[in-house]
């Protein structure tokens, strides 16, 4: 199997190879014909030479040839890129035709010219419809194709027929129509492409863009200045620019690039249009065209010093705003200035602290202030984060009933703050001061408070709506911080839980590893040497009936008490594992049943207990077992109180000696209180361990039922 995927892949991709060359070979054949019809053409000598309309046009199929040649090595353009050929070798033989018809005077040289025109304008039909591949992937784009075939074939034959040929301006005009009949079809599949075929587009329509705004400005400086000359020419020339920009995107390094050059040529060319259009309104508008050379000279060097001054507007507007702020407000920035850069401050790794000075900063420069201050907190007090200059006041302590107040305020003044916050207006009150609340959902999260002198510009309109956006910010800024704290901290929990968890499970396999080898040791130590000294004595009893009858009674007398003491061995080994009568009985009973076990004086209180899920009874009995345990260990002389009650949907257990008591922080580092936590745990459960020198110890835990 792997060797025939080996030679399938092989085989796919020599067969691409194959196609590869054969498409390189097709295009350089494309390249030849084209070559070779153009040079035909040019040793055709008609009346009239060779006009500037044909040079150009046999210069246009040489450089689509070389643009479908370019579309032809790659597999995924190689439709588009036979269209491309076969449209300039069609051009090609149209104009080589055309002109050793008009040299040798004979009807078919202008029949295949007339044809090939057609052709060509179908063929680029054909390209507008199924860009950026060449497949037509529709039945809708298919039967628009065959129709415009149609259409060209016998608009071309008509044409032929009458034995008149077609002027430029009607294939201009065909071509424009067939570009306004694709438009729909191409923006259908510029919204649908994605990857490599969206960026071929993007540069199809920057060839598109830069050959419209050419044709643009020389159809406008026709009609103003009477230049260029040969303004047919100059219009199919400027159509360069669309295979030129076709064949770069096909490169890798520019392909990704063709969406900023879109959008830069978008906004050239719609600075054009409204240039042209101002200035054929102006000058023909008030009916003085140009007469004369001198005239038509001044016209285009103002449009030229018009494109001149558009194009250097740009970078110089940045530095024109900055002279002009500087000129009206002087050393400091425009007042919406802190509004712009407050955001973008937030995107950079600064802290709060810092960005909160660097506003408080920002204000007083941009607003002439005597100080600013930003207080922030969400409870009952909002301490000062940042003031400039340092003000070193008290913090402000809101009630619970004005808290919601403030945060509903606005931006107010001082009457206002003397009677919400009057410890802001303490020592300022002949000063103008405006309080701004920080506040996101109705949430009080922080104030910017800003101070001018009593006798400085009053605050305006502008400014109180500055601080209102500001501190919209400043609070949406404050919440996120909250959420992020918040999100860290249920980070640092559940890092600290899967820490936890991590250790109790290692110690839960410690455990019963340890366990297991516990339970190996007693059995190899206690009951296995027991049976094995049985099987030796039952033996030997055999040996002592065949010659002593008493003896041997007596023998196995003794063997049967060995029997039993080895049973009991046994079974008090199995209550140590997994007592029997808390399988039978539940935690009621086992519980008792340990307790007369005890040498502790214990009472058990289990009200109201039924039998729950075997996991739970088992992790309460072993952690009552652990608790009892403890306290014969460190209080021999403790009378000890154990309680199992159903509360609240889940099951509360205690056990509470009378002993001495402990260290509790010491005690919970303990093997015993983690093996309860890790016991309890496993199953949503909580334990803890409260216990006070000479008041002794307790062990209080709950466990889940659902």
């Amino acid at each position: 199997m792997r060797e025939a995927t080996i030679r399938a892949g092989a085989h796919t991709g020599s067969h691409a190879s194959r196609l590869g060359d054969t498409g390189t070979a097709v295009g350089v054949a494309a390249v030849v014909v084209v070559v070779v019809a153009d040079a035909i053409g040019l040793r055709s000598r008609v009346p009239g030479g060779l006009t500037a309309t044909s040079a150009v046009a046999m210069g246009l199929a040489v450089v689509w040839a070389l643009a479908g040649l370019v579309g032809l090595a790659r597999r995924e353009t190689r439709p588009a890129g036979l269209l491309v050929c076969a449209a300039a070798m069609t051009a090609a033989i149209t104009l080589a035709a055309q002109r050793v018809g008009a040299r040798n005077g004979d009807s078919p040289g202008r029949v295949v010219a007339t044809l090939g025109a057609t052709i060509v304008a179908a063929l680029s039909f054909h390209l507008l419809m199924s860009l950026p591949s060449g497949r037509l992937e529709s039945r809708a784009r298919r039967g628009a194709v065959v129709g415009g075939f149609g259409v060209a074939i016998l608009a071309g034959a008509a044409v032929a027929v009458g034995g008149r040929g077609i002027p430029p301006a009607a294939l201009a005009a065909a071509w424009s129509l067939a570009v306004v009949v694709a438009l729909p079809a191409l923006r259908a599949r510029y919204l649908g492409s994605v990857g490599a075929d969206r960026d071929r587009l993007q540069w199809a329509a920057v060839g598109a863009l830069v050959a419209a705004d050419l044709d643009l400005v020389a159809v406008v400086l026709r009609v103003l200045v009477h230049w260029p000359d040969p303004v047919g020419a100059v219009a199919a020339g400027a159509t360069v620019a669309i295979p030129l920009a076709a064949m770069a995107g096909q490169w890798r390094r520019m392909a990704p690039r063709g969406g900023r050059v879109v959008v830069q040529l978008l906004s050239i060319v719609g600075f054009t249009v409204v240039v042209s259009a101002i200035y054929i309104v102006v000058v023909l508008g008030l009916g003085h065209t140009p007469s004369d050379a001198g005239d038509r000279q001044a016209l285009g060097l103002s449009m030229l010093a018009a494109a001149v001054a558009a194009v250097g507007y740009v970078p110089a507007r940045d530095r024109l705003l900055a002279s002009a702020t500087r000129f009206v407000y002087g050393a400091r920035q425009a007042p919406d200035e802190v509004l712009r850069t407050f955001g973008s401050r937030l995107t950079r790794a600064v802290s709060m602290e810092e960005l909160l000075l660097q506003l408080a900063e920002s204000l007083r420069k941009t607003m002439s202030l005597a100080s600013a201050e930003v207080y922030t907190g969400a409870g009952d007090v909002l301490e000062l984060a940042a003031s400039v200059p340092d003000m070193g006041r008290r913090p402000i302590v809101l009630s619970a009933q004005e808290r919601p107040v403030v945060a509903r305020a606005g931006v107010s003044g001082a009457a206002w703050a003397s009677i919400w916050l009057p410890t802001l207006v303490e020592g300022r009150r002949d000063s103008q001061l405006r309080v701004a609340p920080a506040s996101h959902s109705g949430e009080l999260l922080g104030l910017i408070v800003v101070e001018r002198a009593a006798g400085a510009d009053p605050f305006s309109d502008d400014d109180d709506r500055i601080l209102a956006d500001l501190a919209r910010e400043v609070g949406l800024a404050f919440h996120n911080i909250q959420l992020d704290a918040a999100l860290q901290t249920t980070l640092e929990e559940l890092r600290r839980q899967a820490e936890d968890l991590r250790e109790s499970r290692a110690r839960v396999v410690a455990s019963g590893d340890a366990e297991r080898r516990r339970v190996e040791r007693n059995l190899h130590d206690g009951a296995q040497q027991r049976l094995v000294a049985l099987a030796v004595n039952l033996r030997l009893a055999r040996e002592v009936v065949a010659d002593d009858r008493e003896a041997g009674a007596e023998m196995l007398d003794q063997l049967v008490v060995e029997v039993q003491e080895t049973i009991q061995e046994l079974r008090e080994l199995a209550h140590g594992i997994y007592p029997p009568l808390l399988v039978d009985g539940g935690l009621a009973p086992a519980l008792r049943a340990a307790a007369g076990r005890s040498p502790l004086g214990v009472d058990v209180a289990t009200p109201d207990i039924e039998r729950y899920n075997p996991e739970i009874e088992a992790a309460i009995y072993f952690c009552c077992m652990e608790a009892l345990q403890n306290a014969a260990k460190h209080a021999p002389d403790a009378s000890v109180q154990v309680v199992v009650r159903a509360e609240s949907g889940g099951l509360v257990f205690s056990v509470v000696d009378d002993g001495p008591g402990c260290d509790p922080d010491s005690a919970r580092r303990g093997h015993g209180f983690v093996n309860m936590a890790d016991r309890v745990g496993a199953i949503g459960g909580t334990v803890r361990w409260e216990s006070e020198p000479g008041r002794g110890v307790g062990v209080y835990g709950s466990v889940p039922l659902v």
